[in-house]
């Protein structure tokens, strides 16, 4: 089943897609929502909310508001007193370009090596307009410490949201040109936009894209099938 996401499935977050040169008011983007063909579901909650990536070193923190990549909150500093992490967010530049929609955004948070991502977590953020707390499930199959071994992961944030991380260059970012769901609801394909003439820089930072798909009935084994961009594989969605 095709299903609609959010203006070409919110590729945002702290690898969000691009800035715009200007802020033209757009039309307002919804978050990630079912189907295209389903107009009985309720609307989607626009609270922050918080997914465990990067097999529990990293978290991906959802905030809403511009698409625009300046206009994503980013974290300035990160701390841990037992298994309570305070992220401290970075005041937006006031002198940047956001756009005028209000979709969903994702910072990456690395988490300390002290918090055991095995045990349940509550996540402290404060800064760049933003301020909350949030609690976050531990999981048997998390790891502690270390650093990433580069591979994508992805995790659920909502009941039909889902952060998909990919490191990379941070001037070739993921651009989703399609995303097909499963017949059997357990999972979904993603397809990328492929371009082989785009110069890219040498680093390597974590980038975030935000996915809207049906509610499945059992989250527990739903993956994603990627493809495009030479990011060939499957990666199966925590939570």
């Amino acid at each position: 089943m095709r299903i609609r996401t959010a203006l070409a499935i919110a590729a945002l977050a702290a690898s969000a897609t691009f800035a715009l040169a200007g802020c033209a008011a757009l039309e307002p983007v919804s978050p990630p929502v079912p189907t295209a063909d389903s107009t009985s579901s309720p609307a989607p909650s626009t609270d922050p909310s918080a997914a465990w990536l990067d097999g529990g070193r990293g978290i991906g923190l959802v905030t809403f508001g511009s698409s625009s990549l300046a206009c994503t909150p980013a974290a300035q500093d990160v701390t841990a007193d037992g298994q309570t992490i305070t992220v401290t967010l970075a005041d937006p530049d006031p002198n940047a370009a956001c756009t005028m929609d209000f979709a969903p955004r994702a910072t990456f948070v690395a988490v300390p090596e002290s918090v055991d991502p095995t045990k349940d977590v509550t996540v402290l953020f404060d800064g760049g307009g933003f301020q909350g707390r949030l609690p976050l499930a531990g999981g048997s199959g998390l790891r502690t410490g270390g650093s990433s071994d580069g591979k994508p992961s992805a995790g659920w944030f909502s009941d039909n949201g889902i952060l998909l991380l990919i490191w990379g260059s941070s001037t070739c970012r993921p651009v989703v040109s399609d995303l097909v769901e499963d017949q059997d609801g357990k999972g979904a394909t993603v397809t990328f936009q492929t371009d082989t003439t785009q110069v890219c820089t040498m680093d390597f930072v974590p980038r975030i894209t935000v996915l809207g798909v049906n509610a499945p009935a059992d989250p527990a084994g739903y993956a994603l099938t990627l493809k495009g961009d030479h990011l060939d594989g499957k990666v199966t969605v925590i939570g």
